[in-house]
Formats: C-alpha cells, sequence, structure tokens
C-alpha cells in the first residue's frame, strides 16, 4: 500500500472529523517498526454520527455507492469488522468497530502524531502490544516482541 493512498483516507477521515485510529501494520510503521502490508486497519467509534463522517470522509476519496452500506449496527454487531476494497486498489481498508471482548474504541491509548503535513491518529505502541502479544498468528506474536523490545512495553 502506497503512503499517498493511506494518507489520502487519513485526510479525509481527519477534516470530517472521524473518531478513529491507526492499528496492525500501518501503526507499526508509524512507530518505527516497518512491515509490509497490503491494508490500513482503522479502529472507529460506532455511534452512527460518527460512522456517518465515516461514510462521508471515504466517499471523497472514492466514488464507491456501496460506501453506504457501512454502518454502525454492522460495526457493532456480531461481527464487527467490515473490509473494504476499493475499486482498482490492490490493498483493503479493515473497519473494525471492536476486538472481541478485549477492545472497543474507548479502549483504545491512541497518540496524535504528524507525517508530512498530516495529522494522523495511531494506537500507542502499548495498545498495539496488548493487541498482539496473545493471538495465535505467528505474525502478531512476531510484532508483539518487536515491540516489546523497542518499546519496553508488556512483560
Amino acid at each position: 500500500m502506497r503512503l499517498d493512498d493511506v494518507m489520502a483516507v487519513i485526510d479525509a477521515l481527519e477534516k470530517a472529523e472521524v473518531r478513529y485510529a491507526v492499528f496492525g501494520a500501518m501503526a507499526m510503521a508509524a512507530h518505527g517498526l516497518e512491515r509490509a502490508t497490503r491494508d490500513l486497519g482503522l479502529f472507529v467509534a460506532v455511534d452512527e454520527d460518527n460512522i456517518a463522517r465515516l461514510r462521508q470522509a471515504l466517499g471523497t476519496v472514492f466514488d464507491d455507492p456501496e460506501l453506504q452500506e457501512i454502518t454502525a449496527d454492522d460495526l457493532a454487531g456480531e461481527y464487527p469488522v467490515i473490509q473494504y476494497g476499493p475499486a482498482d486498489a490492490d490493498y483493503t481498508i479493515d473497519i473494525v468497530g471492536r476486538l472481541g471482548d478485549a477492545f472497543a474504541f474507548d479502549d483504545l491509548e491512541i497518540l496524535t502524531t504528524s507525517v508530512g503535513t498530516s495529522t494522523l491518529r495511531v494506537v500507542s505502541p502499548a495498545t498495539l502490544y496488548l493487541m498482539k502479544h496473545d493471538t495465535v498468528r505467528p505474525r502478531d506474536r512476531d510484532d508483539a516482541a518487536r515491540l516489546r523490545r523497542a518499546f519496553d512495553v508488556g512483560e
């Protein structure tokens, strides 16, 4: 995923005042721990007003009527993840309302940083560690170990 693509989405979210936080590999990169990825992980607050702003923001980047199908009810429901694949793009945007019972938006420690002239809201290294350290995916466990060494978080 190209940085220009990510920043177009982030700038739109910021302009629309969406309550979001980048997590996953893009958050790792924002903290200086690069890992290749083909997705942008967005954790969002699932109230209806915020999701309306999310749809509006994404609509300024992608001319796609399917964005209107993203709902707060879906993101607050039993399967609180929507994977959006923009047409003619080789990446996806994972929009997450919660991670099981472990994390909801209000549970996240969110840092604000700058990337060029843009503002980026990203989960903290400690939050990333907690999200990744006890999963079954080897990639997540590797990420957690890298976070622990780089930021002295966790165990």
